[in-house]
């Protein structure tokens, strides 16, 4: 009888590297990779869903296309970053893209800012999660978020170090973006205990949960350590207490041994824009590898995860792999190969012995495909793959959706999106931003550093790292 325990105990095995016991060594790849063409293709759809998708009065980008609803900060930091790319491979005019760049930074600098309820779009220098795509005002009662208000710093600071032409436009973009991240008070947003806290609402106050390692939240507290403003950044005992949790979070054994968390865009999200490569804070120094490599063995474990697939789920192999936070066809139980199985709507997802885990069944293209610069070669074999097995159902207009689902053939569920294929499973009919973004500038830092080399130079990048105690590498 396979039992959670026995599941658990499997995953964690698998994520230790045993293929046999006291395996420690990542495991040889031999899978054929994607053809430069299907990248090129990818590439090129996946930055048009940030320019044809995105408002260009006000610079907001969906959080999901076609299904219409609000703007989502977290995306539109990446539409930030995007732009330039689309500039370099040669699918925008450079005109364009700084126009389109310039509508975002005035209207995220003019917006209201204060701690009302509604008619805003921030307090305290942060943005809300959401918000209404023609106003920009706060859409409904969302949070405001510490995480998503870094991710659009994120894309911020980037347009502000690629636009550095001496021409009055480029000039206010680089004014813009100083004066954005400037203005965020990260030591309000601080708890007693140094953590910083995931957000606020202007109805009950600060969120009870707060930032502790390991996940995304690294770029918060880089972002927070490096504010120019000394009155608003944070002490280098923040990055202590951040990573006090730390000791949970290991996995594996040998080469295998990695800070570990489910969902793999954790993993991902402050890679984007920060170069963690050669670089290290005294638990890598101690470690002996950087957060880099963290990431990259976290990808291998995603893929030993669905080679071994524990649960049995349909379309789980070497080359078909990635679980993150994503859609799910419903919020239902269902038997599945004699064992009743419980599916969800949108949630986490990740292998089973991590952080944060959970697994029904269901596939984000984005988790591998965001890993492209930690390991291309497993991941070109997954993009390879998923085209060829899944791409009518999967690949459309701004590239790949957001999840599909092989074992969900169940016809006479209520779905609560997306449609089910009686023979390929459930799609999702939607793209979402927080996919797209990780999707496309991984691939450009694959390509040639492009994300990375720039922002290497902005000023609070670095000094986020140096007061969170890195050093070596390009930081010099």
């Amino acid at each position: 009888m396979i039992t959670r325990r026995t599941l658990v105990s499997r995953a964690s095995m698998l994520l230790a590297g045993a293929a046999a016991t006291g395996c420690s060594r990542l495991p040889d790849v031999a899978a054929s990779p994607a053809t430069p063409a299907l990248m090129d293709d990818l590439a090129e759809r996946t930055f048009r869903f940030f320019w044809e998708t995105t408002n260009p009065r006000n610079g907001l980008a969906p959080d999901r296309w076609p299904t219409k609803g609000f703007s989502s900060i977290a995306a539109t930091g990446f539409a930030l970053t995007a732009y330039p790319i689309g500039v370099e491979r040669g699918w925008i005019a450079r005109d364009a893209a700084l126009e389109r760049t310039l509508a975002t930074l005035r209207f995220f600098w003019n917006a209201p800012q204060g701690d009302a309820a509604s008619g805003v779009t921030g307090h305290k220098g942060f943005f809300y999660h959401f918000l209404d795509m023609e106003t920009g005002h706060r859409f409904g009662r969302t949070e405001l978020s510490s995480v998503d208000t870094a991710l659009l710093l994120g894309g911020i600071l980037f347009a502000g170090q690629y636009f550095d032409r001496a021409t009055a436009e480029e000039a206010e973009v680089r004014d813009l973006a100083d004066k954005i991240c400037a203005r965020v008070d990260w030591r309000w947003m601080q708890k007693p205990s140094r953590v910083l806290c995931m957000g606020w609402h202007p109805e009950r106050g600060f969120i009870p949960s707060d930032w502790h390692g390991y996940n995304e939240g690294m770029l918060v507290y880089l972002l927070a350590l490096g504010a120019p403003d000394p009155d608003r950044r944070v002490e280098p005992d923040a990055w202590a207490a951040w990573a006090s949790t730390y000791p949970r979070s290991w996995r594996g054994e040998g080469a295998t041994r990695h800070l570990a968390f489910a969902p793999h865009f954790g993993h991902q999200y402050s890679h984007v824009w920060v170069d963690f490569r050669g670089i290290r804070d005294a638990t890598m120094r101690e470690a002996g590898f950087d957060y880099f490599e963290n990431s990259r063995r976290a990808t291998y474990a995603q893929r030993a995860y669905a080679t071994a697939n524990p649960m049995g789920w349909t379309g789980y192999s070497a080359d078909v792999w990635g679980l993150t936070a994503c859609d799910g066809p419903a919020g239902v139980k269902r038997v599945v190969n004699g064992t009743e199985r419980t599916f969800r709507t949108y949630s986490a997802r990740g292998p089973l012995g991590l952080p944060d885990e959970f697994d029904d069944g269901t596939i984000a293209p984005t988790a591998a495909l965001g890993s492209i610069a930690f390991a291309p070669e497993i991941v070109e074999p997954c993009a390879a793959a998923l085209h060829a097995r899944y791409g009518r159902k999967l690949y459309g207009r701004y590239g790949f959706l957001d999840s599909f689902n092989p074992s969900f053939r169940f016809t006479d569920a209520k779905l609560s999106k997306g449609s089910v294929d009686p023979e390929l499973g459930w799609f999702d009919d939607d793209y979402l931003g927080i996919d797209q973004g990780p999707i496309l500038t991984m691939m450009a830092n694959h390509r040639d550093d492009f994300v990375w080399s720039r922002m290497r130079r902005a000023p609070a990048i670095r000094t986020g790292l140096a007061r969170a105690g890195f050093i070596g590498g390009w930081l010099g």
